[in-house]
């Protein structure tokens, strides 16, 4: 037996099937134009199991020219249960395909990127936010295939215009279907949301647009009562009602309220579990992530096969769960 304090490489698979090492990359490689009977297949198989081989990524990708990885990059959001679900689901499809999802985090560090290319080698790359140019040439000098999005553009986002700003549109569009006319968005201190939160902020200001109606009072909060109650107390009555950026603001916005002595309907985003438990339970805007990762997935896929990379999102992704808080 291999010694299992370091690393099963085929030569040891060889010597436990008894077999010539060509023999076993041929079916290790399942490598065409080879005739290997099926039981001296198997016999490879069967060692190769006993032993706990794994191919060897980096000589795979140089065999290949191209590796089974599929990398995301995210930015440094706090990763909740809707990023989750995207990544979960997106793994799953790319999984189908032969490709195994890895995320990265990007804290933006200059090399970072440049030195992830070159330790994975990903056939497919994601980006949340868009590449700079100088991480979109690094991987053009390394030959990544598939890259999304596929150029730099300012704004750009792949969904962005249902995944964020649509959510804030939907949220500032049921309040206003409500008869509110005075809506305040209420973002989180969190700089790792500001880029998010003035998006969905954007949203509800388009929705007041289209209404004829003054654009909301963007009001910042920590994540407490008191910075909440503060917020309330400055609206000073003008304000009607209010969309916050993620069900945990509408929460700590809920909390502020009941401190401040004021009552106003709030609409969340995201449905999170608690929101059911809120008091009053908390209207919110659902969103599919689950489909929305697997849009993504297969966004991806297309541009690996030289297809239209282009993204639709369907509007079902995003949806009102009507409760009581509004």
């Amino acid at each position: 037996m291999a010694d299992k304090k370091r690393r099963i490489t085929s030569v040891d698979v060889a010597r436990e099937a008894g077999l010539s090492r060509g023999t076993v990359s041929f079916v290790l490689n399942n490598t065409p134009g080879q005739s290997i009977p099926e039981a001296t297949r198997q016999r490879v198989l069967q060692a190769a199991a006993r032993l706990g081989y794994t191919p060897y990524a980096p000589a795979r990708t140089l065999r290949s020219g191209r590796s089974d990885v599929a990398l995301f990059v995210l930015p440094d959001w706090p990763q909740g249960p809707t990023m989750a679900a995207l990544v979960d689901r997106a793994a799953q499809v790319l999984g189908e395909a032969g490709l195994t999802l890895i995320t990265h985090v990007h804290a933006g560090h200059d090399d970072g990127l440049m030195k992830l290319w070159s330790a994975l080698s990903p056939a497919a790359v994601f980006g949340m936010r868009p590449f700079t140019g100088e991480e979109l040439e690094g991987m053009r000098r390394v030959r990544i295939p598939a890259v999304l999005p596929p150029s730099e553009q300012p704004g750009y986002d792949i969904g962005g215009s249902l995944w964020i700003s649509g959510v804030g549109r939907l949220q500032a569009r049921y309040l206003i279907g409500k008869g509110h006319e005075r809506l305040a968005y209420v973002v989180p201190d969190d700089p790792r949301l500001s880029a998010l939160g003035r998006g969905r902020a954007e949203g509800a200001a388009q929705a007041c647009a289209e209404a004829g109606l003054p654009e909301p009072v963007v009001s910042t909060i920590a994540m407490d009562a008191g910075s909440a109650a503060e917020a309330v107390v400055g609206w000073e009555a003008t304000v009607t009602a209010a969309c916050a950026y993620n069900d945990e603001v509408a929460l700590a916005l809920l909390a502020g309220m009941r401190a401040a002595g004021s009552s106003l309907p709030v609409i969340g985003a995201d449905d999170i579990p608690a929101a059911r438990f809120a008091v009053p339970p908390l209207t919110t805007v659902a969103q599919d992530s689950g489909e929305i990762g697997e849009h993504i997935a297969r966004a991806l896929l297309r541009v690996l096969n030289d297809e239209d990379p282009a993204l639709e999102l369907p509007a079902s992704v995003i949806h009102v769960v009507e409760r009581e808080s509004a």
